[in-house]
């Protein structure tokens, strides 16, 4: 697959909207995700709205690139999920696959961890109006990318150990 090989962190977008059909396969990606007992703990919210993302991209110091994105999806956690100790495990597979799919699909990406810092957290709950119930595990700028980058070949043999 070469979107694993391919897929690096944009974080500078063309002003240019995301297609709605695009949105919802990025979705329908991270769905497919596998999750422990098929807990499936996730659900997301799309954000287009640019005031609400300039008010995201202040959750992190790391999340400023939000500001300029087309979108942003927040991963959200169930917290009433059957086995809560995985669901950061499950919402991460997930994001992986959207990540991916949005490199299939042409669009620069990049994944902004929330979890576990609890002040970050509570603040992107805020200015989602999120339930008591969900809880932010990562923010996703997205975006038609405004830069080029390469991935690095990240291989090293070095950690890799074999018990034969």
């Amino acid at each position: 697959m070469k979107e694993i090989f391919h897929r690096t962190s944009i974080r500078r977008y063309l002003d240019k909207e995301i297609e709605e059909e695009k949105i919802e396969r990025l979705l329908k990606a991270a769905m497919q995700a596998p999750s422990a007992a098929n807990q499936q703990p996730w659900e997301f919210t799309v954000v287009t709205n640019k005031d609400v993302l300039k008010e995201l991209a202040k959750v992190s110091p790391y999340a400023g690139m939000l500001e300029g994105a087309a979108a942003g999806i927040a991963v959200l956690a169930r917290k009433d999920c059957r086995i809560p100790g995985y669901a950061y495990i499950d919402c991460s597979i997930a994001s992986e696959n959207l990540w991916l799919e949005a490199d299939h699909l042409g669009l620069g990406a990049v994944m902004l961890g929330i979890a576990p810092i609890e002040e970050r957290m509570q603040k992107a709950a805020e200015i989602l109006q999120l339930p008591a119930d969900l809880e932010v595990f990562a923010l996703f700028a997205l975006g038609y990318p405004a830069e080029e980058r390469k991935q690095q070949d990240r291989y090293d043999p070095a950690r890799v150990h074999y018990v034969r």
